[in-house]
């Protein structure tokens, strides 16, 4: 009896463990998996929100199109709480249990940075969408990015602050923890001196960090024209908040961190008179991203954000090269990837350069009557 208990047990599992294989082998022969790493939740939720958004509607027309290679695209998402050491733990997930053939993410350039080692050490290509600082793609020949980069960035808002505004005399306040934010404000610093501008004082914070009155008080001594914020929405939010508290009534201006619908629901009234540079906006009339803010709309009731845009480019050139590649190796995709050219994304005319970085244009928004507003294009 016993003996035939344990003989039923071992047929049982090994039927089992042959059902499981069929499953996956199915599954697979019809699937491209695709990985995804954002901040679904934590202090920056709105980036991985927005991302993920517009990354579902890439996957969505991309499938209801015929897919790619013949096959669906399935997206495989996790969360990384905002957190760079849970982006490590995400990717390591995505490419070791649930073999994606390549990845997308971060919109922060420091989850980014954790993550694109990994990427590189399996030769699994990723794709971040929003990641400007200029270090991840340094990473290795297996990580591209979608969005423009912080020397540009740095550049464009020089530019803006010293030839559109005419102001000469700035302060900076930058978020000491963190790589985007230090990368930004050192090429801003950069080229607006080369301009013949002044940066007259600097401070830092931290991102979590809810009291800067300290610091402003210290740039308010200096006496700038102009404050630069570096950072991400919740803390610029506040930073303007408070300045406007201090009286400090002067421009103040940031990079694409700030670029959240949370930004003026935060900051209130005293969001007027700040600029920030981003990739994309709604109110562009091409038709190309009308027809994009239409559907997404639809889809989510909201208007879509420069990060949904984004989400949404990275799937969609990450899935053109899948299908230019002709199958899903990733050295294959790494090369179809790095030869991509003129691609129409929502967020311009994209051309991936020798650096595996995206050249495109740049656009600065101002605020309003309490609307995010768009107030120029500067091309690279």
């Amino acid at each position: 009896m016993r003996h035939w208990k344990i003989c039923f047990t071992v047929v049982l599992t090994a039927v089992l463990m042959l059902l499981m294989i069929t499953c996956g082998s199915s599954t697979n022969q019809n699937e491209i998996l695709i990985g995804e790493y954002s901040s679904l939740t934590g202090t920056t939720a709105t980036f991985g929100q927005s991302t993920h958004r517009g990354l579902m509607m890439a996957v969505q027309e991309t499938n209801d199109s015929g897919g790619v290679l013949g096959k669906k695209i399935k997206l495989i998402t996790e969360d990384d709480q905002s957190r760079p050491e849970e982006a490590a733990t995400a990717v390591t997930k995505l490419i070791s249990r649930d073999k994606v053939v390549a990845v997308i993410g971060e919109v922060s350039s420091s989850r980014s940075l954790a993550a694109a080692p990994i990427c590189q050490a399996n030769q699994i290509p990723m794709v971040s969408n929003a990641s400007t600082n200029p270090e991840v793609t340094r990473k290795g020949d297996y990580i591209f990015r979608v969005c423009y980069i912080d020397p540009f960035q740095g550049e464009v808002l020089a530019k803006f602050v010293f030839n559109s505004l005419k102001l000469k005399r700035v302060a900076v306040l930058k978020d000491i923890k963190n790589d985007y934010s230090i990368g930004l404000a050192q090429f801003f610093e950069e080229n607006f001196g080369a301009l013949g501008g002044e940066v007259v004082a600097v401070q830092a914070y931290s991102e979590g960090d809810a009291d800067f009155k300290a610091q402003l008080t210290a740039l308010k001594g200096s006496e700038p024209e102009a404050v630069i914020v570096p950072g991400y929405y919740t803390e610029a939010a506040l930073i303007v908040k408070q300045a406007r508290e201090l009286n400090m009534n002067m421009p103040i201006i940031g990079g694409d961190g700030w670029d959240s619908g949370k930004l003026v629901e935060i900051g209130g009234a005293a969001m007027e008179n700040t600029y920030f540079s981003t990739a994309y906006t709604a109110d562009d009339p091409d038709p190309v991203v009308q027809n994009f803010a239409d559907k997404y709309k639809s889809l989510y009731k909201d208007i879509p954000d420069a990060f949904a845009a984004l989400g949404y480019d990275a799937g969609m050139i990450l899935f053109d090269a899948i299908r230019r590649a002709g199958g899903i190796d990733g050295a294959g995709i790494r090369d179809a990837l790095v030869a991509t050219r003129d691609f129409r994304g929502v967020t311009g005319l994209i051309t991936i350069d020798k650096d595996r970085n995206a050249r495109k244009s740049i656009v600065i928004i101002t605020v309003v009557n309490g609307k995010l507003t768009y107030k120029e294009t500067i091309q690279p």
